[in-house]
């Protein structure tokens, strides 16, 4: 299939058709279209999920959603970088930094899903 136009717009793809990106006011709206629980409910329920994650990564813990993945945290090395507009050489020191590393479930469901975007390298895209 080739791709008659690429634009790129606040990091969302547009290809011949819209792709949309999913945000949390879609999720909310969409668990509560499921659900029939009350948005406001449903959006307290994911600000404190998202909360503890934080707080949970912060102190050094990794949280574990079984059948969806982990928040976990990967440590990058010291290594030296460049201050490009001085010229000068900057340490930047041992850090840490959040990750997901999704379930197995979840990185076979995407492999086996037939989406649009699956079918195109990145190098089409750009």
């Amino acid at each position: 299939m080739a791709i008659k136009e690429v634009y790129f717009f606040e990091k969302l793809f547009f290809i011949g058709q819209y792709i949309v990106t999913m945000r949390k006011a879609d999720v909310v709206g969409s668990i509560a279209e499921k659900t029939g629980i009350p948005k406001v409910d449903i959006l307290v329920a994911l600000e404190t999920f998202f909360k503890e994650v934080k707080t949970s990564l912060v102190e050094g813990e990794p949280v574990y959603v079984r059948g969806f993945g982990s928040f976990i945290l990967k440590k990058r090395a010291a290594k030296i970088g460049r201050n490009i507009k001085k010229n000068v050489a900057v340490e930047i020191p041992e850090h840490f930094i959040p990750a997901f590393k999704p379930a197995k479930e979840f990185v076979q469901a995407v492999k086996e899903s037939k989406h649009e975007l699956a079918e195109h390298s990145d190098a089409e895209l750009v």
